[in-house]
């Protein structure tokens, strides 16, 4: 890249290309996660036990990695992830009974 005029604002220029990389990146992976998480509400809702416990463990891999990478703050992930279980437990005790 050539040298700017301004010179000492080529860092600030590459910082705000870099910011916007990330954005996108982070945006992907929310939509991601909020994806699996309706997919699970839905077998929930559908009472399909067996997809619900398996997009659960899914889900949970996402809200981990979100959380580990700095996308969603862990006690986010760690509240949504709870709820979804109690979901499908509950499901999962309805079904038993």
């Amino acid at each position: 890249m050539a040298k700017l005029k301004t010179g000492r604002h080529t860092s600030a220029l590459k910082a705000h290309r870099q910011s916007a990389t990330h954005a996108e990146h982070n945006l992907k992976i929310r939509s991601k996660i909020r994806t699996l998480a309706r997919k699970v509400e839905a077998a929930v809702a559908g009472k399909d036990a067996k997809s619900a416990k398996a997009l659960l463990n899914e889900a949970f891999a996402a809200w981990d990695k979100a959380a580990k990478t700095g996308i969603i703050h862990w006690r986010a992930a760690s509240r949504k992830k709870s709820r979804l279980a109690h979901r499908v437990d509950d499901l999962a005790a309805a079904a038993k009974a």
